[in-house]
């Protein structure tokens, strides 16, 4: 994976992660091109990437992308159809960059 300029991540407590990475993994796979990795994978998006992984029982969302615009549009993406298939969890996504 290319080393991208800016970059942002997000942990989330909710149970069973691994199920929201496959489905989120699986769902974003039809539209970016995806390398599946050890605890998730990682997403080609635009010009950067969205990464989905699973670390110490929770859900890590990371973006890296070249630009600001970039690296919200991939913060967009995976946080929108992460919290769409969760939202009956009460989980939601904060960046941190």
């Amino acid at each position: 994976m290319k080393t991208h300029k800016l970059t942002s991540h997000a942990v989330i407590d909710i149970d069973r992660p691994e199920r929201w990475a496959k489905q989120l993994l699986s769902h974003l796979s039809r539209k970016a091109s995806l390398d599946r990795t050890v605890d998730g994978g990682v997403l080609t998006i635009g010009t950067g990437h969205g990464v989905v992984s699973v670390q110490q029982d929770r859900l890590v969302l990371r973006a890296a992308a070249p630009d600001a615009e970039s690296l919200s549009r991939i913060e967009d993406v995976l946080a929108r159809h992460f919290e769409r298939f969760a939202r009956g969890e009460g989980a939601s996504v904060i960046w941190i960059r």
